[in-house]
This record gives structure tokens, C-alpha cells and sequence, in this order.
């Protein structure tokens, strides 16, 4: 070899290309390293240049070098909602590679250099920073939502997370409610979605509790609220309907006796903010709620919990525009019809639970029209933050038979009127007239029309009706059936003649007395064959024994019988052998009232029932009687005679 030949050969192997730490680098002959831009190396192989004395692809002939940048996509891994990572990747189908930082431009995976043009994605890339998501981090459930509702993102999604559906998310076992102060025990599910609503709220964000009727929906929430306050976060706010501000009461008191409450309601209520920030829990409604919003906006409630949040489904509702004003670091909607009519009703559920993440109520409607096709595609965006489950999904966790009491309060005009009742039962009770007195009461406390009574011009529906109507709202929503008992033949017609018109479409039809027996059968079968939701209205000593109807999986008891047996016997209607399903039964009674007494006296006599062999004996004793009328709806008011 020539001497000049060993001289191009020693400037070659000193002054020559490699890879080092992932990219192309160039050493000269001194010894200094340049770490070359894409650009440059590019222009080496590519555009003529001579910037470096040897060509990239003629040092590195093992290599081969890419023209194109390399298409960018973002990876989803891990688990929502509280291990979710996106990462910058180079999309190579089938295969990817991860961008390990911004600063980077070029990438080699196997051997080939690629280049990478981020300028392509700076303003993507901006718009992902100002959402507070940093790339090769994990993110919040909000930002998830987010990235997959950003339809024109030049960057494509490429979703590999393991699990998006708060339904299979499951609770660890070092999860103990009772170190928070739960009194009760959770089932397996209701522990796994008190898991999933805790994560929710440490992200400070809100998520909808869409779990069918009979599921526990009350619990889960009560064991959030004692994991928020034992972790000094509080207070919380439960906005429900009126029918159910006792019922929420009562839960507390049981579930969560170290919370201290403050029912808001009535014109006892707290006039002042100061009042309201010394309690853990502070329970409304949603009439009050609007009518008190200045107030209610002057607490910064850690967490606001909506039952029945189908209420603000109306996004143009003052109610709902109220609420949504209302200012709190969690947000839970409660419902078991997260959709009840069209899409918009869930946009609404959704801009209370994570205000702003499905976009302007504009934008939504044009984006998603009332068709299978578009639920199907809103589906998996909203589903990170929708914990659904049915009945049957769990029915392994569940007893076959679900009670739930429904402890209902009377409008301050209807405790009026029970009131003046109660005092001429008494007047006539010191006469020597017996068990009779109550009935009025009794009737009373079904509707007033039964005790030849008219409420006020829209006042509207009684709360006990009102709330059997929410029931039914539900129920039907399933499109499963439903028996309601009544012992009053007036309360049948009212049901007969007025649930029809409230829903279209559902099968409706009662037994009593004056159903002939032979064609009580008939009814049953119709009802079980029906398509879709429907209900059974009956007297429980006519039609509670001898019929089998497993078509319904819910049971109402619209007032309570003196006799426990009538009410089993009634239950045990639907809650047969051949039933596939848990049986809900709904118990409805209005407090301090003879209702109550009664129920009151019922669970006393299955509780007796169950240590000896004695008989249900039906008639009241005259201590009994006297006890039932000493029960006033006033009491609350403070205003007894």
C-alpha cells in the first residue's frame, strides 16, 4: 500500500462515525466527540454535504439509514384509574419503540436510523403539556379521558392499558373500611368499588356510581366519606330528594356513627355558613340546594355526593346549573340510570362528575347523536370513570333476598294533616274504640285522597308516592318487573289509573278482592309474558299465597300489615324456588308515624319468631295502640300537641 493510501485509511479510522448511548455520533481525529442533529446526519447521506469528512452510511455499511422521520404515536399501558402511563413512541407496526425524552431526534431501533421531525407535533405536544400530562409519567384518570376524546390529535392513541373498566378493578385485601369507622361489613364488590372511588378521589376528581338498584350504592359512598375524613378531608355535602333525606340520615347514623351530621332542610335550617363547616356530613335536597346556592357556595365542600343524579340529566335546568356551581374537590353521581333518555342526559352526569372533559355541551351534541352507533363509540370514553355493575354480574356476592327499608319523612303540610287526624284518633280512642282509630292513619299515610283528604295546588305527588315512582323509574329503566302490595283498595286505583300514563309501554294490571279467583292466574301469566318492564299491583290477602310470580324480581310494600306473616307470604310471591334472580324488597314507611310503629313492630316479632315457636299474632295490644298514636311527623318540627 502507497503511502497516501495509509493515510486515508489512518484519517478514515480517525475520523469515523458510531453509536453510542442509542445515537450516531462522530469522533475527530483530536479526539472530539459531535453529537450531530438529525438534520446534519441527514444531510450527510442524503443532501451532499460536506460537513463531515465520511458518509454515515459508507462508515456504518451494517446500517442502513432511514429518508422519513418516524411516525409518533402515544402508548397507554398499565391500569386505570390508578396506574396509567403514556409514553412518546415510535409507531413501527407491528412493533414499537419508546421516545425516552423530547430533547431526543433521532432513533435506532434494530439497525436502522431513523430520524424523528418533533416541530411536526409542537403544537400536539403543547396542547398534551397544558393538560398537565407529562409523557412517560403516569396520568389521572381525567387526562385518560381527555387524550381519548381528542378525535383530530395528530398523534395517534395506541391503547394497551390493561383495564379501563372500574368494574374489574379489584380491591386489595389490606382495604379495611372499619379502620375508617364502617359499621358493617362490605360485600366483595362494594369493597372493590369503594377501592376504585377511592383512587378516583385522590386524584381529586369524580367518577358516576351507575350500580343497579339493590347494590349498595348508599354504603359504598358513606365508606368513602369516612376514607376522605379520616384522612382529614372534609366536609362532605349529599344532595338527595326530599323522600330520601331521613333515609341518608339513618344510613349515616348506622354505617358511620363517627361522622357528625346536619340534615338541612325545613325552616329550622342553618342560616349561617359558619354552622355548616362544623360538620362532617351535611345532608339537602335539591330544591333546597338551589333555593340556598349563595350559602352552599360559600363552603369549599371536599366532596359533593348526588343521589338520584338523574335529577340534573336536564342540562338547561336551574336545578342542575345550581349544582354544578357548587364548588368541591370530589364529585359522585349517584344512579343506577346513568341514561335514561338520550346521550346528553350522561354529557350532563358526566360535566358534574369531570366538568369540561367531554367538551361543551355544543360540541358534544354534534359529536354524538342518539344512535346505537354513537353510544357504542361514547362507551369507552366515559367508561374510566363509570362504575356499572348489574345484579346478575355480582349475584354470587349477594343473598338471595335484599331488604331495603325506605325511611320516608312527610312534607311539613302533610304532618299538618296527619297531626289533626292523630288528635281526633286519640279523642276517640279514650272512648273504648279499638284498633279501628289507626286505620284513618293508615290510610293517610298511603294518600291523603284515601283519608278525604286534598293536598295543596302544586304542592305536588306525596313523598312516599314519589318516591315509589322513582322506584319504578328505575326498575323499568332494566326493563324488569315489579309487584307493589297495598291493603287499600282505593291505593290500587290510584296505581292502576295513574301509572299507565307515566309509562308508556309497561305492562300494568292488579288483583284483589274483586278479581275473580279463576282469573287471578290468568293476570300472572300475562305479566310474567310481557316483554319489558311492568308492574303488579295486589292486595297481599289476595294475591299473597298460592301464586308464584318469579317474573318480578322487586317487591314493594307500599304500607305495613300488622301481621308479619301477610307481609313474608306477600314477599314470597317472587321470592320462590324457581327464581334465577336476587329478589329486592323495597319496605316503605313514612317516619314518626304509626307506620313506623308498625314496622318497627314487625322486625321485633320475626325476631321473637326466630328463637321460639310462636304464632304472628295480628292484633295490636292497647299499649300498642296507644304507642302508635303517640307518634307524631310534627316532632321534627318541634311542634307536637
Amino acid at each position: 500500500m502507497e503511502a497516501s493510501d495509509h493515510e486515508n485509511e489512518s484519517y478514515r479510522k480517525s475520523n469515523t462515525w458510531s453509536i453510542e448511548d442509542g445515537r450516531l455520533v462522530f469522533r475527530m481525529q483530536d479526539g472530539t466527540l459531535i453529537r450531530p442533529s438529525a438534520e446534519q446526519i441527514w444531510k450527510s447521506i442524503y443532501g451532499n454535504s460536506n460537513e463531515f469528512p465520511v458518509n454515515p452510511a459508507i462508515a456504518l455499511p451494517e446500517y442502513s439509514f432511514s429518508r422519513f422521520p418516524l411516525d409518533l404515536a402515544l402508548l397507554l399501558t398499565g391500569r386505570s384509574p390508578g396506574n396509567i402511563c403514556v409514553e412518546l413512541v415510535a409507531n413501527l407496526l407491528p412493533d414499537i419503540a419508546v421516545i425516552p425524552d423530547l430533547e431526543v431526534d433521532q432513533l435506532i431501533v434494530g439497525n436502522t436510523w431513523n430520524p424523528i421531525d418533533l416541530s411536526a407535533y409542537e403544537d400536539c405536544l403543547a396542547d398534551i403539556g397544558r393538560q398537565g400530562i407529562e409523557l412517560g409519567h403516569t396520568i389521572s384518570v381525567g387526562q385518560l379521558i381527555w387524550l381519548r376524546n381528542q378525535p383530530d390529535l395528530p398523534l395517534q392513541l395506541i391503547d394497551r392499558l390493561e383495564s379501563s373498566d372500574p368494574c374489574e378493578l379489584r380491591a386489595p385485601a389490606t382495604l379495611n373500611a372499619a379502620e375508617w369507622g364502617l359499621n358493617g361489613e362490605l360485600y366483595p364488590y362494594q369493597r372493590d368499588g369503594v377501592h376504585f372511588i377511592n383512587l378516583i378521589a385522590s386524584q381529586g376528581l369524580g367518577c358516576i356510581i351507575g350500580d343497579e338498584m339493590g347494590l349498595g350504592k348508599t354504603i359504598q359512598v358513606i365508606a368513602v366519606m369516612l376514607a376522605e375524613r379520616a384522612a382529614g378531608h372534609y366536609p362532605s355535602l349529599i344532595v338527595a330528594p326530599a323522600t330520601l333525606l331521613e333515609n341518608w340520615r339513618r344510613e349515616l347514623a348506622q354505617f358511620a356513627p363517627s361522622l357528625s351530621i346536619c340534615v338541612h332542610a325545613g325552616s329550622t335550617r342553618a342560616g349561617i355558613v359558619s354552622r355548616l363547616k362544623t360538620y362532617d356530613v351535611v345532608i339537602t335536597s335539591y330544591d333546597i340546594a338551589v333555593r340556598d346556592e349563595p350559602m352552599l357556595s360559600s363552603v369549599e365542600w371536599n366532596l359533593i355526593a348526588l343521589d338520584e343524579a338523574q335529577n340534573i340529566k336536564n342540562p338547561d335546568a336551574q336545578r342542575t346549573i345550581a349544582i354544578k356551581r357548587l364548588p368541591r374537590r370530589v364529585s359522585l353521581a349517584v344512579t343506577g340510570t346513568p341514561v335514561e333518555n338520550r346521550l346528553t342526559d350522561l354529557w350532563s352526569l358526566s360535566d358534574f362528575a369531570l366538568p369540561g372533559l367531554l367538551g361543551s355541551r355544543s360540541e358534544f351534541e354534534s359529536a354524538f347523536e342518539n344512535t346505537v352507533d354513537d353510544a357504542s363509540q361514547l362507551a369507552p370514553i366515559v367508561a374510566p370513570i363509570l362504575l356499572r355493575r348489574r345484579v346478575k354480574d355480582v349475584a354470587k356476592d349477594l343473598p338471595e333476598r335484599i331488604d331495603i327499608p325506605q325511611h320516608i319523612q312527610m312534607s311539613r303540610r302533610m304532618a299538618e294533616m296527619y297531626e289533626e287526624i292523630r288528635i281526633a284518633a286519640m279523642d276517640e280512642y279514650k272512648k273504648g274504640v279499638s284498633l279501628a282509630v289507626l286505620t284513618k292513619l293508615r290510610m293517610f299515610c298511603c294518600h291523603p285522597y284515601l283519608a278525604d283528604c286534598e293536598l295543596m295546588s302544586g304542592e305536588g305527588e306525596p313523598p312516599k308516592y314519589q318516591r315509589t315512582l322513582e322506584l319504578l323509574d328505575e326498575i323499568f329503566a332494566c326493563s324488569e318487573k315489579c309487584l307493589i302490595f297495598t291493603s287499600y283498595t282505593r291505593m290500587i286505583d290510584i296505581f292502576v289509573r295513574d301509572l299507565p300514563s307515566r309509562f308508556s309501554g309497561m305492562y300494568f294490571n292488579y288483583i284483589d278482592g274483586r278479581v275473580p279467583v279463576p282469573l287471578r292466574q290468568t293476570i300472572v301469566d300475562e305479566f310474567s309474558a310481557c316483554r319489558g318492564g311492568g308492574a303488579l299491583v295486589l292486595n297481599p290477602r289476595a294475591a299473597g299465597v298460592g301464586l308464584n310470580i318469579t317474573a318480578a324480581n322487586h317487591v314493594v310494600h307500599y304500607n305495613p300489615e300488622w301481621n308479619p306473616a301477610i307481609e313474608d307470604q306477600a314477599s314470597a310471591r317472587a321470592y320462590r324456588r324457581k327464581q334465577q334472580r336476587p329478589v329486592t324488597v323495597h319496605q316503605l314507611y313514612y317516619v314518626n308515624t304509626v307506620e313506623e310503629f308498625m314496622v318497627s313492630r314487625l322486625a321485633l316479632k320475626r325476631g321473637l319468631a326466630k328463637h321460639a315457636a310462636i304464632g304472628h299474632e295480628g292484633e295490636a295490644t292497647t299499649t300498642e295502640i296507644m304507642q302508635a298514636l303517640s307518634a307524631s311527623p310534627l316532632s321534627r318540627f318541634g311542634e307536637v300537641a
